[in-house]
């Protein structure tokens, strides 16, 4: 039997031994039924290789799937279930793939994704509704679509400009430019001021925290992927670890991504949650200097984030570090 599905068959035993997520275990059995078993994965961080459920009330998985209309083209969907799902709060999807077929997946696809469940355009959730079903056959028609208009769009450019070097295609460029750097020029949301903080310095290795205010989830991408479209940041060891936390209405919103840092974005979220602070998306960018730091790099990466929170005027700009009384440092808007 296939480690993949085994890996399913054992999370969704878990869920079903615990009343309280008994209807999360069976929608995913209903899942694996209707997309095939080996279509569900539980969610792996991408650092140790280790699934991401562990100490968390977060349950995460992926959902791979196939355009209806193209069959070779498939799509990765990470599928989030907060703890009070279905009784209070709806799920959340984000696309994890970069490509769909050799099309370059841009930040309006990515966020209209990930607004699924809280965009009046998407899929209508009512609490206490199982609805990751209705909303991963909603992503994969606008998946459908989207990679229909560049697919028309890239056969027409072929017909005005016949002698396109095949070096052009995104399959083909060069190294740097492959998947997981972000597009270059990544366009910044309106409203949007990126608060950045003086670096942290130990033993070569280099920490930035960066802060800013939003008003919607769907803002996280969008700035993520303007961030990393800077070259110097795209190269960082880590370029974004981050966390944020953002109320719709009255259901609070929140995530975090290690970035390859494991454990270092739900140490983020864990900060914002102490702090209290809504509305707020943190970032710090690790450039390893080559020399290991233990646990020493947790602190510097917590340090620089709460300089940020502290420069972007989330927190009382009286308040002093908890570490030697020292004032915090005076951010620089980016």
């Amino acid at each position: 039997m296939d480690g993949s599905v085994t890996g399913v068959q054992d999370v969704v035993a878990d869920l079903l031994a615990d009343p309280s997520t008994e209807q999360v275990a069976s929608e995913m059995m209903v899942l694996q039924s209707i997309y095939g078993d080996d279509a569900i994965q539980p969610w792996k961080s991408p650092a140790n290789g280790k699934p991401g459920n562990e100490h968390s009330a977060t349950i995460r998985y992926v959902v791979s799937l196939n355009l209806p209309a193209h069959e070779d083209v498939s799509i990765r969907v990470l599928v989030s279930i907060p703890y009070s799902y279905p009784a209070s709060s709806p799920p959340q999807l984000q696309l994890l793939s970069r490509y769909i077929g050799p099309f370059g997946v841009d930040s309006s696809l990515f966020g209209s994704i990930l607004r699924t469940f809280i965009s009046t355009s998407a899929v209508q959730w009512s609490p206490g509704t199982v609805c990751v079903f209705d909303g991963l056959q909603n992503v994969l028609e606008r998946c459908e679509n989207w990679y229909q208009e560049r697919s028309y769009k890239d056969k027409a450019d072929e017909v005005v400009r016949p002698d396109t070097p095949l070096v052009d295609h995104p399959l083909h460029e060069k190294e740097e430019d492959l998947p997981g750097e972000a597009p270059e020029n990544a366009v910044l949301p309106e409203g949007i001021q990126i608060i950045a903080v003086e670096p942290i310095v130990d033993r070569k290795s280099v920490f930035v925290g960066r802060a800013c205010r939003i008003s919607h989830p769907s803002q996280v991408p969008l700035i993520i992927d303007h961030l990393t479209s800077d070259r110097q940041i795209a190269r960082a060891t880590h370029p974004a670890i981050h966390a944020w936390r953002c109320k719709v209405g009255n259901v609070l919103h929140q995530d975090n991504d290690d970035d390859g840092e494991t454990a270092a974005g739900s140490r983020l979220a864990h900060l914002l949650s102490i702090l209290e602070i809504d509305g707020v998306l943190v970032i710090v960018t690790r450039w390893f200097g080559g020399i290991h730091l233990g646990p020493d790099r947790f602190k510097h990466i917590n340090h620089a984030a709460r300089n940020a929170l502290e420069a972007a005027g989330f927190l009382d700009q009286n308040e002093e570090s908890g570490k030697g009384g020292k004032a915090l440092q005076k951010g620089r808007r980016r």
